[in-house]
This record gives C-alpha cells, sequence and structure tokens, in this order.
C-alpha cells in the first residue's frame, strides 16, 4: 500500500489529499473519489479516508483491488452531498446522518466515530467561564447563543430543541465568530475538540468545563443510491474489522479520539440531552 498527501497552498482552500492503492494485484482497481480534506481539520478528519481503507482491504481478497483518492477542490457539506447524489466525481462520502440525507444517498449504517460524535462539549472564549458556570438547566444554556455550521445537522437538532444558532458556511470561519462574540459557543464532538482547542488557544478559546451535550448525530459512509454493491462491501468490510479488533485499533490509534472516549464517562459534567432528527418514513 503506498500512502501520500498533499495540500493546495495560499490563499484558496487546504485540500488534504489521501491516496491510498491496493498493491498486490494487476486487476483494474476500483476508484474510489471522497472529499478532500480541510487542513485545519487534518488531525481528526484523516480518520474517515484511513477508516475506509481498512474496510476496502478487509474484503480486497474477495472483491478485488481498489484505489482511494481525494476530490481536487474542497467543496461545502451540501455540495459534496449533491456531487455524491449525482453520481458525477465523488463516490463515498462521510457525514453526520439526517433525514433528508437517507433519502436521497445510500448510508451504510455503521457508525464510524462509535458515541463520540454524539458528545459534545462547549468551546468558548477563556473570560466566559463564569457565565457557563450559572448554567444549572437546558433553559439556562437556550439564553447563550450556540455557533453551528449552516448545512449541519447539529444546527437543525439544536433549533429544534429550542437553542439559539448562529450560522456559517465555512467550518474556519466560526472560530473567528465566536472569537469576535458573534455566539457564545460552539459545540464540538468528542473526537475533534481537543486538537480544536490546542489550535485556538492563541485567541483565547477553550473547552467550557463543567457542561456537555448528547445528541446522536453518528457519522455514516454513503453512496450513490444505485451503488447498492459498494454499499455492501464497504458495510461488510467494517464489520470484520470490528470483528477482529482493528476498527477499535484504529480509532484508538488517534489520541483526541481516545481522549474522547474517556471524557465520555466523564460523571462530574451535567448532561444536556437533546431529542435527535425524525426518522425517515
Amino acid at each position: 500500500m503506498m500512502l501520500s498527501k498533499f495540500y493546495n497552498h495560499g490563499t484558496r482552500t487546504v485540500a488534504a489529499l489521501l491516496v491510498l492503492f491496493s498493491a498486490n494485484s494487476r486487476a483494474e482497481p476500483l476508484r474510489l473519489v471522497v472529499p478532500a480534506i480541510q487542513a485545519s481539520a487534518w488531525t481528526h478528519a484523516q480518520y474517515f479516508p484511513h477508516v475506509l481503507d481498512l474496510a476496502m482491504r478487509k474484503t480486497e481478497s474477495t472483491h478485488g483491488p481498489f484505489s482511494i483518492e481525494p476530490y481536487p477542490r474542497r467543496l461545502s457539506t451540501e455540495r459534496t452531498v449533491e456531487e455524491l447524489r449525482s453520481g458525477k466525481a465523488i463516490n463515498v462520502i462521510w457525514t453526520a446522518t439526517n433525514p433528508k440525507r437517507e433519502q436521497i444517498l445510500l448510508p451504510v449504517r455503521i457508525s464510524l466515530l462509535r458515541e463520540l460524535n454524539n458528545y459534545r462539549l462547549l468551546l468558548i472564549r477563556a473570560n466566559d467561564q463564569a457565565r457557563f458556570d450559572r448554567v444549572e438547566s437546558a433553559d439556562d444554556l437556550r439564553k447563550l447563543k450556540a455557533g453551528l455550521g449552516l448545512q449541519w445537522s447539529d444546527a437543525e437538532i439544536m433549533r429544534a430543541n429550542g437553542y439559539s444558532v448562529t450560522t456559517s458556511l465555512h467550518y474556519d470561519a466560526l472560530f473567528k465568530m465566536l472569537e469576535m462574540k458573534r455566539f457564545d459557543y460552539f459545540p464540538r464532538g468528542l473526537y475533534e475538540v481537543w486538537h480544536e482547542a490546542e489550535v485556538h488557544q492563541p485567541a483565547g478559546l477553550r473547552i467550557e468545563k463543567n457542561l456537555m451535550l448528547y445528541y446522536p448525530a453518528p457519522f455514516y459512509f454513503f453512496v450513490n443510491k444505485k451503488e447498492v454493491a459498494l454499499a455492501e462491501r464497504i458495510e461488510l468490510g467494517l464489520k470484520m474489522a470490528q470483528e477482529d479488533g482493528s476498527f477499535d485499533r484504529l480509532l484508538l490509534s488517534f489520541p483526541g479520539f481516545k481522549r474522547g472516549m474517556q471524557e465520555q464517562k466523564n460523571s462530574k459534567r451535567k448532561l444536556f440531552v437533546l431529542e435527535g432528527p425524525a426518522k425517515t418514513p
């Protein structure tokens, strides 16, 4: 297997590109094109093409060789979904599920992050901790404003539960918006918050000390509705990896993921449980 990655520098969006090739077969490999990864999210987001590679390698002897390569440009969430739905260049994506996505795409219903995306810690401005110390109930938290991506399932869930939400189309902009007091907190999954807090510490952002949110937001692989055989292969490979332990070994090899699993058991935090999205009919 050969692994390479490169970035587009300058003012353009940075795309983290991961290419994974099967090495031992002369057969034409199945070409999988996945979304480009933003450089600022690389530390945790590189997990997803790695776990896809793991699933595909588990089935290589029975289903044939493959390659995984990134799309050359970073797209918004909804543009990525549309690219997959239309059957153009991208043919596998990873994202939090919601009813609309499950209607137009084919999900592989194995949670790629266990429950690490269901539990959320809050990124806040460090000098605002005293405000959050006074939060005793969900109604108290509803008086403060969350920041989330415009096209993220999280925004829909929080609004449906009565929380105030400010949105941005761009992931990186949300950290700057928090710094500039456009909103009060940025809910982040247990797998990603540690690296983000470290990166944005110089801007005065910190992980809030007392609170945790929970709402079901599992990350799945999705493929085009017509790609049933591909979905079945990915599902089979993921199940094989779960059974032989290699799935958990990969997940826990990411320090932020391992720390998130430990934090999930932290009973000292106040846990606010939100209802998830309505089920797809």
